[in-house]
């Protein structure tokens, strides 16, 4: 049996792991996108540029200081891909996928480290429970791309092979990069395919599986259709995301939009909900929506997309564990419940932890930033929220900013990826574990 110290440090030793190998990775993706090479017009690239780019990149968020399609070449663009395969998968996966194929065996150390990583509930199977997420990444990202090239091909030609990939691992990493920018024509996004069914609906169904965690994936891929027998996290987090989908579309159906078909209206309107809690893409102008909906889209970046998933953000389990705590207490029971499973009170008190955090970090930043910058407080708040639930969506005002302010967004972007519990246990001197102890099962906070 391992001594409470021993696992404590241990512990201890992962979170510090994960945090350094994402800035190691920052700071070489951002090294490397200072080379003249990176850029379209071969000249270097300034440090602050490329460390936002980088930080935006591995953080799967999507902000950007460069327009991605008119500004890197051919080979910056690679770079900034392959960050985002990697912030998105996760560095230590990526880590234990290259020791793996290498033959070399699996310790306990990087077992455990992987365990954290990926918000799963124990060490044992951690070495299949990787082989699962890359082929069900690889698997995934690679129909993704087939089902975006008759697309991209019809408009790029050969070019398309490479834009449809691109987007597909983008959308799937829930990063939000887009290559569609051109001079005179600067981050648009997807907003040139509003109508075309085939890519929003790819577009969309790639976030959903990239958010929804490699641990549903798991539950869903073990027990297909017997939804009783998933675990109570994944139970939770399909539930919660679906109502974080749904609900948001109807609202945005009927705020904005109007000038639209019936079908261009819902689908914008599906688009923008899905978009908003994880990926960063938009097909619509979002500064162009009531300022209700700006409001309702700030909720949803701060709840993110589940644990041990390519999404950042607050999280839906704990999102589902504040709500019902407040149903609880609306009714006056002692025990806060989801699915018939009773929540203890450590779960109840990071969730009101991290809540507070968020609230924090989000406020914090919009404040100060308004304040160095003289912009709208609305415009500020909306921009912390995003860059903090990694989520990528803008009113516009990132290219503009100011080295400090730039930086602040860097520091919520690296916060909001790696999770706001991971560096508080990293630098704490003794870990306290992050899994509410419910009967028989567990659900991950953060």
């Amino acid at each position: 049996m391992i001594h409470r110290k021993d696992r404590q440090k241990r512990h201890m030793s992962s979170f510090k792991m994960i945090i350094l190998g994402f800035m190691g990775v920052i700071l070489a993706g951002a090294l490397l996108l200072m080379l003249p090479i990176a850029s379209k017009e071969g000249k270097m690239t300034p440090f602050p540029d490329t460390l936002f780019t980088a930080t935006s990149a591995v953080c799967v968020t999507g902000l950007a200081v460069k327009d991605t399609g008119s500004y890197w070449s051919q080979f910056g663009q690679a770079v900034i891909l392959a960050l985002i395969q990697i912030g998105g998968l996760g560095v230590v996966t990526i880590a234990v996928s290259i020791a793996m194929l290498s033959g070399r065996k699996i310790s306990l150390m990087q077992r455990s480290t992987m365990q954290d990583a990926i918000s799963a509930p124990k060490v044992g199977g951690i070495v299949r429970l990787t082989r699962f997420i890359l082929k069900g990444t690889f698997l995934v990202e690679l129909s993704g791309a087939m089902l975006l090239l008759p697309v991209f091909f019809k408009d790029y030609g050969a070019e398309g092979i490479w834009m449809a990939f691109f987007h597909s691992i983008s959308a799937f990493c829930n990063a939000g990069f887009d290559l569609l920018g051109k001079n005179g024509n600067l981050y648009p996004s997807l907003t040139a395919y509003a109508d075309n069914p085939l890519l929003n609906v790819t577009i969309m169904g790639l976030i959903v599986i990239g958010g929804i965690g490699f641990l549903t994936w798991d539950d869903i891929h073990t027990r297909k259709f017997r939804i009783r027998q998933y675990s109570m996290q994944s139970k939770v987090i399909l539930l919660t995301s679906s109502i974080l989908i749904l609900v948001p579309a109807v609202f945005f159906y009927f705020t904005d939009f109007a000038g639209m078909s019936r079908k261009e209206r819902l689908l914008a309107s599906l688009f923008q909900s899905v978009t908003t809690r994880t990926a960063g893409f938009n097909t619509e102008n979002l500064s162009a929506m009531s300022g209700a909906s700006k409001a309702v889209m700030v909720g949803l970046m701060m709840i993110g997309g589940a644990p041990g998933s390519t999404a950042g953000g607050l999280k839906t389990t704990t999102f589902a564990v504040l709500l019902a705590s407040t149903f609880a207490t609306f009714r006056q029971r002692e025990d806060t419940q989801l699915f018939r499973r009773r929540i203890e009170r450590e779960a109840l008190k990071n969730a009101a932890a991290l809540l507070i955090m968020y609230l924090f970090l989000v406020l914090a930043g919009g404040i100060i930033i308004s304040e160095c910058e003289n912009l709208s407080i609305t415009e500020c708040l909306y921009e912390t929220a995003s860059a903090v639930g990694t989520v990528g969506l803008t009113l516009g005002i990132t290219p503009g900013l100011g080295v400090f302010s730039k930086g602040i967004l860097i520091v919520l972007m690296f916060l909001g990826r790696v999770g706001g519990l991971t560096l508080v246990y990293a630098v704490l001197p003794e870990r306290k574990t992050i899994y509410a102890k419910l009967p028989l099962e567990k659900i991950n906070i953060g």
